[in-house]
């Protein structure tokens, strides 16, 4: 049976432990017993962990050999803001496809009152990408920013950096994606609902992205976020 993955909060040395939230639910819901073993992502490694002691706010690892870990590209996701039910679900399904970084952008055509309340949303889309990247047994739960402005985003590095745009009718995102060494950080910036103003577009020009299609149909946002990943792991992984 495949084990179930967490990532510690706290690690020294052999010992490992969960706090708060996290150590509740694998306490109370999953009903953790003491000797159970789990994999553990303590720091920049995986390893075996055997529950040692179990409070509903700490549950403490003896942490045994280190689990191989699986690769995966690099990718920073910098997803325009939408509704918040489908952004939360997007970011769920988009750590569980690899994204190493999630930048929430605040774009022309996002809507005022959710780039306003957007801050008061990162802990939560934290929370979230934590929970599915532990259920998908990724080795790190994904770095989730602040939100951003265009101009700062614009300005992101990286070895190569593609924005997603509709009005793109030659360049397919796996054909951009063919000239990647796979070394490195890529991003990967993808529009509000109504797409990237052409202003918005310029800017990414003059900055050096490349422009690329996901195809000839029109996705929803979520849609085109979690197409997008899956065509970058796909290709570069």
């Amino acid at each position: 049976m495949t084990r179930r993955r967490w990532i510690a909060d706290e690690v020294s040395g052999d010992k490992a432990a969960l706090v708060g939230q996290h150590a509740e639910h694998l306490s109370r819901v999953l009903r953790a017993r003491v000797g159970q073993e789990f994999d553990i992502v303590a720091g920049d490694k995986v390893r075996r962990g055997f529950i040692i002691t179990i409070t509903p706010e700490r549950v403490e690892f003896e942490l045994g050999d280190e689990v191989l870990a699986s690769s995966m590209a690099r990718v920073t996701l910098v997803l325009s803001i939408f509704k918040f039910d489908r952004m939360e679900w997007a970011i769920e399904k988009c750590t569980e496809l690899g994204a190493t970084r999630i930048v929430p952008l605040i774009a022309r055509r996002t809507e005022a009152h959710l780039g306003a309340a957007a801050s008061k949303r990162v802990e939560r889309w934290r929370r979230l990408a934590l929970q599915a990247a532990e259920q998908s047994r990724r080795a790190s739960s994904p770095e989730l920013s602040e939100p951003l402005k265009l101009k700062d985003a614009v300005a992101l590095t990286g070895t190569m950096r593609i924005v997603l745009s509709e009005t793109e009718s030659e360049v397919s995102l796996k054909e951009a994606l063919g000239s990647h060494s796979g070394d490195g950080d890529m991003v990967l910036a993808l529009g509000p609902e109504g797409g990237w103003t052409n202003d918005e577009l310029k800017l990414f020009q003059d900055a050096g992205w490349i422009s690329a299609s996901l195809g000839n149909t029109i996705l929803r946002a979520e849609t085109a976020a979690i197409a997008a990943m899956a065509v970058v792991q796909s290709e570069l992984s």
